[in-house]
């Protein structure tokens, strides 16, 4: 992070997310923020909280991908919540405690990956030196090989001409036994009251570490018996303290949340009812975004400088309708542009996973070549951008649904026979002939579209 400056943090979002700039730059002055302040002394570091953002605008203008672009390009744990998911406790729903707690499962297994990758050379040298022993234990000759040199010798020898076949791959087919060790409890649950969400875990790391493991000697390829031994080799090597010393780190730091549909809790209700109260929910979750030390199965985790990113549609309710202590906490309010016909033109052809590259990926594999006429891909945005006016506006997922109508009748069949040379190319006559009727009749393009 310490590289790439707010510039550049855009201009890596820009590969992926059309348009948006206002919020692009949100987040990237957000971004920078946090390494700024670690290279800040102790007494000041701790006094800096980090502004959090809301986006303002309707589904599928990119808000949960500027949050999830934004946590990959800073390697930091990311977590995508839903507002309305999160209840007053001891009513329905999970408790609000629990968005630290999936965070810091998301740290401690992204930086188990990352450890695994460091280590796996030289598990993968472990393993094959108890591949050797198993083709080979040597227990009959022991007492041979301690009263006589030669027989000493001779063993080497031929372990050795075990291990030259085995890396040649002239035993992946030789069968093994290996002891493998089995879980004590496979198919234990524990269902209980809202804020009790790790105990059946918990409960297993308990008596998984009274109870021995048991182990169960399986007959199977050396193939197969490479890939268990790799992984019990790493398991063995990596330092599980040092793991969530380093997630917690990550999580305390650098950890970011998007807390989505934040709209949905929002809204003045003097009316009563049997629903659980929305000004509930947000009082709630004041503490975890303010800041608050959450129990986990991994130790206790601060949630002082966790930045959250909040989002939602705001067509019925204002950011102004939160109470005032949880507007307090979201400093930053971006409002999200609406797409253009010229944005789903950029959508489809520019970001480096765009959708008709995909499409594209797709049926390269059953060795047909997709193409598109420039006019035809502006054909399609002017559908996505009529339906989007005439029914729901559902942003830039509209163009999934076009394309999959567009494309239906390919991906059925196989078209590799009835293509010359294997290939496909939509023209905006066939982008008609597939859309028009649909899209002029709103019964139909409520559903379809």
């Amino acid at each position: 992070m310490n590289a790439l400056t707010p510039k550049q943090i855009v201009k890596e979002l820009n590969r992926y997310i059309v348009g948006q700039k206002n919020a692009k730059r949100a987040v990237a002055i957000a971004l920078r923020n946090r390494w700024r302040r670690q290279q800040i002394s102790d007494a000041m570091r701790d006094e800096i909280v980090p502004n959090n953002i809301i986006l303002i605008g309707s589904t599928g203008v990119g808000k949960t991908e500027i949050a999830r672009r934004l946590a990959n390009l800073a390697n930091a744990p990311f977590l995508k919540v839903e507002a309305s998911k999160f209840t007053e406790v001891g009513y329905v729903g999970r408790d609000v405690e629990s968005i630290i707690r999936d965070l810091m499962n998301s740290a401690v297994n992204m930086v188990k990956l990352e450890q695994e990758k460091l280590v796996i050379d030289q598990a993968k040298k472990m393993a094959k030196q108890r591949l050797v022993n198993l083709l080979f234990p040597g227990n009959s000759v022991k007492a041979e090989r301690r009263q006589s040199k030669e027989a000493e010798e001779r063993y080497k020898r031929n372990r050795a001409k075990i291990l030259d076949k085995l890396e040649g791959g002239e035993l992946e087919n030789r069968y093994v036994e290996l002891d493998v060790p089995e879980e004590n409890f496979p198919m234990m649950q524990v269902f209980g009251p809202i804020g009790l969400d790790d105990m059946g875990s918990n409960i297993k790391d308990m008596l998984s570490n009274v109870l021995p493991s048991n182990k169960k000697q399986r007959r199977m390829k050396v193939s197969k018996a490479r890939e268990i031994l790799i992984d019990m080799e790493v398991q063995n090597l990596l330092d599980r303290d040092e793991i969530i010393r380093i997630a917690k780190d990550r999580v305390e730091n650098n950890g970011i949340v998007f807390l989505d549909e934040i709209d949905k809790i929002c809204g003045n209700e003097r009316s009563a009812g049997p629903d659980v109260s929305r000004e509930g929910v947000q009082r709630d979750l004041l503490p975890i975004i303010e800041g608050s030390t959450v129990s986990t199965k991994y130790g206790s985790v601060n949630s002082d400088h966790i930045l959250f990113v909040a989002a939602g549609a705001f067509h019925v309710s204002t950011p102004s309708d939160m109470i005032p202590e949880l507007q307090g906490r979201f400093p930053i309010r971006v409002e999200m542009d609406k797409l253009s016909t010229i944005d789903f033109v950029k959508i489809l052809t520019h970001p480096k996973s765009a959708l008709i590259k995909q499409y594209q990926a797709l049926l390269k594999a059953e060795g047909v070549t997709l193409t598109f006429e420039k006019l035809a891909i502006k054909v399609i945005a002017e559908y996505a951008t009529e339906v989007n006016t005439k029914t729901e506006d559902i942003g830039a997922r509209r163009l999934h649904t076009i394309m999959t109508t567009l494309l239906d009748e390919y991906m059925f069949e196989k078209v590799k026979g009835r293509t010359p040379n294997g290939e496909l190319k939509i023209t905006p006559e066939i982008v008609k002939e597939k859309l028009s009727e649909i899209a002029d009749d709103q019964d139909l393009s409520r559903y379809i579209l």
